[in-house]
């Protein structure tokens, strides 16, 4: 059985938070760049050239990418051979969220009592934390900071098994046409299918975290995943809703078995701001 420090959980989240959200991926931004290549609108191409432009900005200096550094979606995958020692896993989780965004000066936008006084936690906190227990000795975290704007997006359709493939297609590409340019397009669309709807929901989630440029290793996933985008890029909603061919970079879809009455189809939208970072103790 390993050890590991509760305190060292804490000082890696606090890291992690301050460069997710000023730090693009080098999968985002290469399919930014291609995007740019391929986008036919000249007003969807000069939004693509300023959010290039932004990227730039946020690395050279102290600057977040985006003014909604979001909602802290903490993915931890625990070794069962693992014992975090010198305080709770989740109280050193939201420490490092806290002392990230704290100490990052980064935008709290966190509010306790969600029905009624909508009172900011000042801190960022609570993260909205997923646990995997996996095999091994080590603990791998992973930050998503997620805007509210296209995480107000998600959507769920409980579908019956007769809807089928088209069923599945046709109500995502619909969720995305209502959404429009409320997520910040180009986005990166999230797809659940199967399981239960909290199940599903998280997939969707999930699916978030594939490196841009991978499609799902089965065949008639990956296929589904690239009709999809055809779709969605046929919309014509283009870059920030002005219209263009790049309404979305990729849409990623995991698949788990479900119910023989029941089809549970999830829908996560991430923004073109599609942060996450990762470390493994």
């Amino acid at each position: 059985m390993r050890e590991i420090q509760a305190n060292q959980i804490t000082e890696t989240l606090a890291r992690l938070a301050v460069e997710a959200n000023h730090y693009l991926g080098d999968d985002v931004v290469a399919a930014l760049k291609h995007a740019r290549e391929i986008e036919e609108s000249p007003a969807g191409r000069d939004v693509l050239d300023q959010l290039l432009k932004n990227v730039e900005i946020a690395k050279q200096g102290t600057f977040p990418l985006c003014q909604d550094t979001g909602v802290a979606v903490v993915v931890v995958e625990l070794g069962q051979e693992v014992h975090v020692v010198g305080g709770d896993l989740f109280q050193a989780i939201h420490e490092g969220v806290k002392q990230g965004y704290t100490g990052g000066f980064l935008r709290k936008s966190m509010v306790g009592q969600p029905f009624s006084e909508r009172k900011n936690t000042k801190d960022n906190t609570p993260a909205m934390i997923h646990t995997d227990i996996v095999p091994g000795d080590k603990i791998k975290l992973t930050i998503m900071p997620k805007g509210g704007g296209c995480e107000n997006m998600s959507a769920l359709a409980m579908l019956t098994p007769s809807a089928g493939r088209k069923g599945v297609i046709d109500f995502i590409v619909n969720t995305i046409d209502k959404a429009g340019s409320n997520p910040c397009p180009p986005t990166i669309v999230g797809v659940g299918i199967g399981g239960s709807s909290d199940q599903a929901m998280w997939l969707a989630k999930k699916s978030l975290l594939r490196p841009l440029g991978e499609w799902n290793p089965d065949s008639e996933t990956a296929a589904l995943e690239k009709e999809l985008l055809e779709k969605i890029n046929n919309l014509g909603i283009g870059p920030m809703g002005l219209g263009g061919r790049t309404t979305a970079l990729a849409v990623h879809v995991l698949t788990t078995p479900c119910h023989i009455a029941s089809m549970p189809v999830g829908v996560n939208v991430q923004c073109h701001s599609a942060r996450y970072k990762e470390a493994v103790l």
